[in-house]
């Protein structure tokens, strides 16, 4: 919200809150901004899974109007995503096709970038006006339009991530957009922009160098005062360095072997997620598990037994998707994902609500951005984590990175630039 109203576009981040949580906070984004006239969306998570939260989700987005979604962590197109895009869709006076929802994708690999580029599958389409969710006008409508309208290069970015360099990727889906758009030729340009990595101005000018029309920061925010991580959490990105960051196993995608990057320093969350993969890609069930480690992970993890910890765990998915119980009561594999992924989960909203006693099991998504943001606020306001405002910090990488590519357009044509010119330091702008 408050990046919104200092004019970038800010995004509330949805993956794993509820149904009812999304939509209270839709609402209240509806209420503070719409009347100001001023951009927002939501995320959408890729839930392969889950497959019905996706729908839920997209049925809370098309009922209260929400214009803008950012699709993230999408390996294939699902008819979730190609509903949103596709509702509304119609022709003005000029035969022009015009939106009514706009999906802003997140990649990290040309494959996927190609199907955010391109129209949905017909077979997609299909699907969805046989079940009513579409019009025939919107399907046919829908298959002459890429499903994006602008697509974010995420490289080594916290949470969901292929690790990717940006000076390798960017390149790579421009010239994949620019063939793409030479095919279809109707002129319909998707802007590319750059996500993960962007913690400095000379991060910033290095992306808009590349040729991206925008850049988006994901690890930084998550330090400012307005991220909804609590103090404790913020304090904690407020020591990072560019290596304290590690992969470890995602709590949506955990039984397909997903990872995403999460905060190491002062955190034991990776280590014993880890393990209770490796576990569960070992044992056909938790009763077959060594003694040894089933302690391990009722006293460290659960800190219950795997029975209790199963009752409160299935209590919680009969309420969300009563199919995960009755496949786990079925199949005790997928019973011990589920409490396994109850830990992984919880482990995120500790670190939200400040849970004192489970400081060491916090699980933040956070980005090697994140230590390259520390040493560049050293000395100056932005170092104190109560400083760290979503406004300040935009304002500063903007800033700094039109001021860098000033620089570097002088010395490009011979000036005698010294190296001062090139080292912005944070500053309170208006």
């Amino acid at each position: 919200m408050e990046l919104a109203k200092a004019g970038p576009i800010g995004f509330f981040g949805a993956a794993g809150l509820s149904a009812a949580r999304v939509e209270a906070a839709i609402l209240e984004l509806k209420s503070t901004l719409d009347p100001l006239n001023l951009p927002w969306g939501v995320n959408l998570i890729h839930s392969p899974a889950e497959p019905a939260l996706e729908d839920g989700l997209v049925d809370l987005f098309l009922r209260h109007g929400v214009r803008r979604v950012e699709a993230s962590a999408f390996m294939a197109m699902s008819p979730a995503i190609v509903r949103y895009a596709a509702s509304g869709l119609s022709r003005d006076a000029a035969g022009r096709i015009r939106r009514r929802n706009f999906v802003i994708g997140k990649i990290s690999r040309e494959e996927v970038a190609r199907r955010f580029l391109e129209p949905p599958a017909a077979s997609i389409l299909d699907a969805l006006v046989a079940a009513g969710k579409l019009t025939r006008d919107e399907a046919t409508l829908a298959a002459q339009l890429p499903i994006a309208d602008d697509l974010t290069c995420e490289a080594d970015s916290g949470g969901h991530t292929d690790n990717r360099a940006l000076t390798a990727l960017v390149p790579c889906v421009l010239k994949l957009r620019d063939e793409i758009l030479a095919k279809r030729g109707d002129g319909h340009v998707v802007r590319i922009g750059a996500a993960g990595g962007i913690g400095t101005p000379g991060a910033a000018a290095a992306a808009f160098a590349l040729g991206v029309a925008y850049v988006q920061t994901g690890s930084v925010n998550q330090a400012c005062v307005e991220s909804g991580l609590h103090p404790r959490g913020r304090a904690m990105l407020a020591k990072v360095g560019m290596a304290d960051v590690i992969m470890a196993p995602a709590a949506d995608m955990f039984e397909m072997g997903v990872d995403v990057q999460v905060l190491k320093r002062g955190s034991l969350f990776a280590v014993r997620a880890r393990k209770l993969y490796e576990l569960y890609r070992s044992y056909p069930d938790f009763e077959s598990v060594p003694a040894d480690d089933r302690e391990k992970v009722e006293r460290q993890m659960l800190r219950n037994d795997f029975n209790s910890a199963w009752a409160s765990t299935r209590e919680f998915w009969l309420k969300r998707e009563p199919k995960q119980v009755e496949r786990a009561d079925r199949d005790p594999k997928h019973r011990m994902a589920l409490v396994f992924r109850s830990y992984l989960g919880l482990a995120s909203r500790w670190a939200i609500e400040g849970v004192e006693d489970r400081e060491s099991d916090y699980q933040i998504w956070c980005g090697p951005a994140m230590g390259a943001f520390n040493r560049w606020a050293e000395g100056s306001f932005l170092e104190a984590p109560e400083a760290r405002t979503v406004a300040q910090v935009a304002r500063n990488l903007l800033e700094g990175a039109a001021v860098l590519t000033r620089a570097q357009q002088l010395r490009s044509f011979g000036v005698p630039v010294p190296a001062a010119a090139f080292d912005f330091r944070p500053r309170p702008l208006a």
